[in-house]
């Protein structure tokens, strides 16, 4: 009856759960998108079902994403720290069970016989020899703390793994940002050397008027300052253009040897599919950083339970079997068996306040994860609420862009009529040549900035963890 009694009380206390049960917190957002901008929220295929490949329209991009997946040393890092946070996992999990340890040891000494109550026998000289196993020092682990820091430990292991798919879909998200900023500025030297061609045509034309007197040197100067914005503009998207490739290099670990396919033009880039907005409440399971917040916060609860289990006794256990004796033939003999075990408690009793200081400590850290949490899942719906504002409005402004470029395209050739039918001043052309200069400079970093934002969405809704899609998609 009393063992009966023994073991049901033994495991009650084995059942103890002194940490917090875990919850995940309300939604601190709003339940849906603006309405304004965000649309049918589900209209098109999830963020999560597109692979990258699928997502992104261009060869070149495709293999610098794959490259920058492989190579990248910061992503290297976020792989690493997994390894690190699942060694220390196994570390403290093992804590769970007792650890058996096996032991040898053969010993010959030499004792006055005096020292073992034989007078006048002389020295004694001995042997013994042993070999056994034992546990040292198992803890019982009757209120959870074992348990509770393993637990914490595992979390933070999961958490790190959702930090590294964080880290990934940042990466994929900064190579397509930078890879557009390279494509923008090649396009923009592209439109800055034919504009600085024409204006030297222009200003070559202007001096044989100037010195033919048809025309004054304020003209002549006007046209100067015309080729000299081009230059300028050029040698600046020259060094955009430099500064970016030098990024995408470190994004990509380094020199890609292979030839890489053709690129495209920021006008053919956005051809995925459309990316249908969800809900709020999807991004706390679809988006790595919300999730690896919550395993975090799961850390910090279990942690109060080992921090309250600092209060009551602490139960180990300690044993060995084994065989010993004077005569190595007859180590294994019957006779020779030994074993001993037995319990040992340590039970706090003045501490001065540190496990109440312990607790504290756990208990502020369950706040600051809870609220790291909430923040992060703020920051979340923030972003795709940022991305669906610029889907909706970049593409009117793209429209509105282009409808300006061939406005002024059309200003800028009747200005040019008018002042070789002596009907305008070259200020008239000049104006007229500026505007057009920088509309089109506008469209081209109007259409990057749209195809910014798209790579922005998909990302901010936990798209890019696949390469392909699971389904192909239709």
């Amino acid at each position: 009856m009393r063992r009966a009694i023994l073991l049901a009380a033994t495991a009650m206390l084995g059942g103890c759960q002194l940490a917090p049960p875990h919850e995940r917190p309300a939604l601190p957002t709003a339940g849906g998108y603006p309405a304004a901008y965000a649309g049918d929220v589900t209209l098109g295929v999830r963020a999560t079902e597109i692979g990258w490949r699928d997502f992104f329209a261009d060869p070149r991009l495709d293999q610098l994403v794959d490259a920058a997946l492989e190579r990248n040393r910061d992503l290297a890092v976020s792989v690493a720290q997994i390894e690190e946070a699942r060694g220390q996992y196994r570390i403290q999990d093992s804590a769970r069970l007792p650890q058996l340890g096996a032991t040898a040891d053969a010993t010959r000494s030499r004792v006055p016989g005096a020292d073992l109550g034989v007078p006048g026998a002389g020295a004694i000289t001995a042997n013994r020899y042993s070999i056994g196993v034992g546990v040292t020092g198992f803890e019982l682990d009757f209120w959870g703390r074992v348990r509770n820091l393993s637990e914490a430990a595992r979390s933070e292991y999961l958490a790190t793994i959702q930090a590294e798919r964080a880290f990934r879909l940042a990466l994929i998200r900064d190579v397509a940002s930078t890879y557009f900023a390279a494509r923008e500025a090649e396009e923009r030297i592209a439109l800055a050397e034919a504009t600085v061609k024409s204006r030297q045509e222009g200003l070559r034309i202007a001096r044989r008027r100037l010195d033919a007197g048809v025309t004054s040197a304020l003209d002549f100067r006007q046209a100067e300052s015309l080729l000299t914005q081009a230059e300028t503009e050029l040698a600046a998207v020259r060094l955009s253009k430099a500064q970016s490739d030098n990024f995408l290099t470190v994004l990509t670990g380094g020199p890609i040897a292979e030839p890489l396919p053709a690129a495209l033009p920021l006008a053919q880039q956005k051809s995925g599919p459309t990316i249908a907005a969800g809900l709020p409440s999807d991004l706390m399971v679809t988006r790595p950083d919300v999730l690896a917040a919550e395993e975090r916060l799961r850390a910090a609860r279990a942690n109060i339970g080992a921090a309250r289990a600092a209060f009551f006794p602490s139960i180990s256990l300690t044993g060995s079997a084994g065989f010993a004796s004077s005569e190595l033939d007859g180590l294994f003999g019957g006779d020779s068996f030994t074993w001993s075990f037995g319990p040992s408690i340590s039970l706090p009793i003045f501490d001065w306040g540190e496990r109440q200081g312990n607790l504290t400590v756990a208990r502020a850290r369950e706040n600051i994860a809870v609220a790291t949490y909430e923040r992060t899942v703020q920051g979340a719906f923030q972003e795709v609420a940022d991305a669906l504002a610029g889907r909706r409005f970049l593409a009117d402004q793209v429209a509105a862009q282009q409808r300006a470029v061939e406005a002024q395209r059309a200003i800028a050739n009747l200005a040019r009529i008018r002042y070789r039918e002596g009907v305008a001043n070259y200020l008239e052309v000049l104006d007229a040549e500026r505007n057009l200069f920088a509309a089109e400079q506008a469209l081209i970093s109007v259409r990057r900035s749209e195809l910014d934002n798209l790579v922005s969405l998909y990302v901010a809704l936990g798209g890019g963890l696949n390469e392909t899609a699971a389904v192909p998609l239709q």
